[in-house]
């Protein structure tokens, strides 16, 4: 049982009553006529390998439409927030380039871009969600809960950020600007997009370039927001994209189509921090001036051949061969980590973190309909993947993480068959996984131990089973089980190595984590709208739980957790020109002390979010013209209260918040014009992380306070 205050229950329970005559974010924001067929025909990719209807599918899935995404990024351009906005289960925002504590339903979540894998579970460095510009962005598809659909990482669930793809024949061109203000000097913020799209017959290509530069941001009270020079922020960068895809109709239905993005975002280093008091409530700060080192950094380039058989043997082939380049360099600092006496003096020595990550892999999928028998669609495929991952200080060239050698091949297996109003699915996949590790040294701070490498396999199987059955007045429910394959974080274990006479093979904490997910839920669908009402159980034998002790250092306890929640997504439309929607979620997550200890504890900010409710409604005054109000509310989280040690401390209090947004589109001959208004109350607060998530070393360097109001104006042109 879920245990939750009365304010949280009496706001949700408010927004359940709606759940009849509510619909989920599952469908384009266009006329009530058209929006009739799309609601019972949109397909998705992400969750099967293959087109599915929605309603064929057993579990909660999230569609974020293109409409819906230039409304959000309108008031704020941070494509976090959109999907906290969107997707019940994703924790809050940091509102910085670092992601750290942004899961979903609790857990590590799968980011792709075209099925490309965008996560690195190998050193999690929590800088993920930056590897695109969304004006290249179609639609969002989100799967809610653990999946191994497109292979590790996804114990959370899988967020497929899927690119535009020319439909018309012709040219079209589009010309987007985008300016974001706070009325200071210094927090002028602008960005600019051009595409280019034509198709012709059997050949399109769509070529995107964007730049963006991003300026300061201020709280509520008009004190200027603390950077975070080490991990990362969004603040005080420069930006840019490029993007092309190509895709040629072959004979035959079948299709072959390359694409190629580069994306570059890097902090401009004007600022430095100041620290807060969080004894006095007063909130990090920044000021003019040089850090040491280099800014930080996100630079990434994905690539990708995709070719399909729409009509090979009676079924559908696609395939799939990607490379993605990721590297990520963090802020300087003289963190006790770094220190060496051969270097420099103790205390006086700055370096910076680098992860490089670099992937290939393939993706090999066939499905067929009525195979053997009427009604039983069989799917299989194969997938490779080859990650080399590793960590090094770039200012001094130490190895901090040895190079990561992950290989993994899985073969899959997925059967459906449909008996009336009933739907059942069922699959399994196999990841034969082999992680090679070289022997290295630690750092001088770990005592400089050798540490034999080795090599590590594993092999685990993955299953899901799952139902929906349509129950008729546009009702239908869904039972599922499923199970997601992961690592923990292995760079972050083998840093950290301090005893002598080590080696990767003793390193037990290498076992793989194997999450499996209970679910189970109820939709509404008719033509003024449609909700969805799910609750789930995640648990975990064997997780991954990042803590940091009292010197701010972080390590990984393998313990047990288990996650249980319900979650509302929903829509109505009372009359043509007004759309409500909701979007509220219950999280309850529970761990352990240590290996061997109850399930009594917890799970603190870096790994699950509060508890929330969003509510917007969307006005068309005129057929031109759009109004979006919106609220956010987080709400109050005290958790393990005196349960502290001596290195770690559980203990976290949060005093939740209410937030409203303003958004105002309008469609004109000279172009679409659009006004955004972030924190429209200018309403001074602390971010979820900013209170919960505290340690004795970083607690005042952390306290950072959110926007205030954020006015941003947007033009966008087409020809």
């Amino acid at each position: 049982m879920l245990n939750r205050t009365p304010r949280t229950l009496t706001a949700l329970a408010s927004a359940l009553l709606l759940a009849a005559s509510l619909r989920a974010q599952t469908a384009p924001a266009e006329p009530a006529t058209d929006e009739v067929v799309k609601l019972g025909e949109f397909k998705v990719t992400t969750a099967t390998r293959t087109e599915k209807a929605l309603e064929k599918i057993p579990g909660a899935i999230e569609v974020i439409t293109r409409r819906d995404l230039d409304t959000q990024l309108l008031i704020a351009d941070d494509p976090s927030q959109a999907l906290a906005t969107f997707v019940p289960g994703f924790a809050p925002s940091r509102q910085k380039l670092t992601q750290t504590g942004e899961s979903l339903r609790g857990r590590p979540v799968l980011y792709l871009f075209d099925g490309i894998p965008q996560s690195n579970p190998l050193r999690a460095g929590m800088r993920e969600g930056y590897f695109a510009d969304p004006l290249v962005i179609d639609r969002i598809e989100v799967v809610n809960g653990a999946s191994a659909t497109h292979g590790a990482g996804a114990t959370g669930g899988i967020i497929n950020y899927i690119t535009k793809t020319p439909r018309a024949n012709g040219t079209h061109q589009a010309f987007t600007t985008q300016l974001g203000t706070q009325f200071r000097d210094d927090d002028f913020g602008w960005k600019a997009g051009y595409s280019f799209q034509h198709k012709r017959d059997a050949f399109d290509v769509l070529a995107f370039a964007g730049v963006q530069r991003r300026g300061m941001a201020y709280d509520g009270n008009g004190r200027r927001i603390g950077v975070d020079p080490v991990q990362g922020d969004t603040m005080d960068s420069f930006g840019y994209d490029l993007f092309v895809k190509a895709g040629y109709e072959l004979p035959n239905s079948q299709r072959v189509q390359l694409s190629a993005n580069r994306y570059d975002l890097k902090g401009d280093g004007d600022y430095k921090l100041v620290s807060g008091n969080r004894a006095t409530g007063l909130s990090t700060s920044s000021t003019r001036g040089t850090s040491p080192g280099e800014p930080a950094r996100n630079l990434v380039k994905s690539l990708s051949l995709d070719y399909t058989h729409r009509a090979l043997l009676g079924g559908v082939l696609s395939a799939q061969v990607f490379k993605q380049d990721f590297s990520s360099l963090y802020g300087a600092t003289n963190a006790t980590t770094f220190q060496d006496a051969t270097l420099a003096p103790v205390g006086t020595l700055y370096d910076q973190s680098e992860i490089v990550a670099d992937k290939k892999g393939a993706k090999l999928t066939y499905s067929r309909p009525d195979t053997f028998v009427q009604n039983l669609e069989l799917t299989g495929g194969l997938d490779w993947l080859s990650d080399n991952t590793r960590q090094r200080l770039a200012a001094t060239n130490r190895t901090w993480v040895p190079p990561l050698d992950y290989t993994s091949v899985a073969p899959f297996a997925q059967a459906e068959y449909e008996w009336g109003r009933l739907t059942v699915r069922g699959g399994a996949r196999l990841e034969n996984a082999k992680l090679n590790v070289d022997t290295y040294q630690t750092l001088a701070f770990y005592g400089r131990r050798n540490v034999q490498g080795g090599e590590l396999s594993f092999e685990e199987p993955v299953v899901n089973l799952g139902g929906v059955v349509r129950l008729g007045a546009g009702f239908s429910a869904f039972l599922a089980y499923t199970e997601g394959f992961g690592l923990p974080d292995v760079g972050l274990i083998l840093r950290a190595v301090n005893k002598a006479d080590q080696s990767v093979e003793r390193l037990l904490e290498l076992v793989p984590v194997l999450t499996k997910n209970n679910e189970a839920g109820l939709t509404w669908r008719n033509g003024r709208g449609s909700a969805t009402l799910t609750v789930y159980e995640s648990e975990s034998d064997l997780s991954s739980v990042v803590r940091i002790d009292s010197a701010g250092i972080g390590h990984v306890d393998r313990v047990p957790t288990r996650v249980r929640g319900a979650e509302l997504s929903a829509e109505f439309r009372p009359i043509p020109a007004l759309t409500l929607n909701a979007a509220a979620a219950l999280l309850d997550g529970k761990t352990a002390t240590a290996a061997g200890q109850p399930i009594d504890l917890d799970l603190g900010a870096r790994n699950i979010g509060p508890d929330k409710l969003n509510l917007g409604a969307t006005w068309r005054a005129r057929p031109d013209l759009s109004i979006r109000l919106q609220s956010s509310t987080l709400f109050d989280r005290d958790i393990n209260i005196g349960r502290n040690t001596s290195s770690t401390r559980f203990e976290e209090h949060f005093k939740g918040y209410t937030l409203f947004d303003l958004a105002i589109t309008w469609r004109t001959r000279a172009g679409t014009l659009g006004l955004g208004v972030e924190n429209l109350l200018d309403r001074q607060y602390y971010g979820y992380y900013a209170q919960a998530d505290v340690n004795a070393a970083l607690s005042n360097d952390s306290y950072f306070a959110g926007r205030g109001r954020t006015f941003t104006t947007r033009w966008s042109y087409e020809f």
